[in-house]
């Protein structure tokens, strides 16, 4: 990382992200509760996700014979998709006190990276949220079903999702994973889009410095 603009950028985008952290340990300070209202705020995104996802994807179930099901499943997944979003969103903050301490700036990045491996955990907590939360909710109905194979399930939509991405079921399962995993992609879209501000800063400066010489 030798290019001038890059260092530059990067050091930008470390005090950006170091002053996000600096409002964050601030509002944490002053906030009664602030655990629980972050738990909250991460179990109202969850339904929200989860309803705009189920309405758009899946409107013929979400509004047919089985709508009872599908507003019972919006409890499980709510609050277990709150807990996989709070503990990585702590996880984040580490990983970004560590990332300011670093020396170099690929020691930095290396850090920041993290939250990439929290982003494609986050597919397969998809994957166990929807499975035990149909899993408990088949048992308000009258027939119990088994967590094997609910698991096995989405699993295998998983599966072919990745053969054939662009068939019109995978297309809407895609779809409906991604606006599932908007929740645990904000610490990665936070990174993004301080990067690219960053970025953005040092090239309207070079362009002003270019236009001056």
């Amino acid at each position: 990382m030798d290019d001038p603009q890059l260092i530059r950028m990067i050091a930008l985008w470390r005090s950006r992200l170091g002053d996000t952290l600096a409002a964050l340990e601030r509002k944490r300070a002053n906030t009664r509760f602030f655990y629980l209202k972050v738990f909250a705020f991460f179990v109202a995104l969850n339904v929200a996700c989860y309803w705009v996802a189920m309405v758009t994807a899946f409107a013929e179930v979400t509004f047919g014979s089985e709508r009872g099901h599908y507003f019972l499943v919006q409890i499980p997944v709510g609050l277990l998709g709150a807990l996989f979003d709070s503990l990585s969103l702590f996880v984040t903050v580490y990983m970004v006190r560590r990332a300011l301490q670093a020396a170099s700036s690929a020691s930095y990045v290396a850090h920041l990276s993290v939250d990439l491996a929290i982003a494609a955990l986050a597919t397969l907590w998809a994957l166990f949220v929807f499975s035990v939360s149909g899993w408990l909710v088949s048992f308000v109905g009258a027939s119990p079903e088994s967590l094997l194979a609910r698991n096995n399930a989405y699993q295998d939509r998983l599966a072919q999702a990745l053969r054939d991405p662009t068939g019109r079921e995978e297309i809407r399962n895609i779809y409906f994973g991604l606006l599932m995993g908007v929740s645990a992609m904000l610490p990665t879209l936070t990174h993004v889009y301080l990067s690219m501000r960053a970025a953005g800063t040092v090239a309207r400066q070079s362009v002003a410095v270019t236009s001056t010489s």
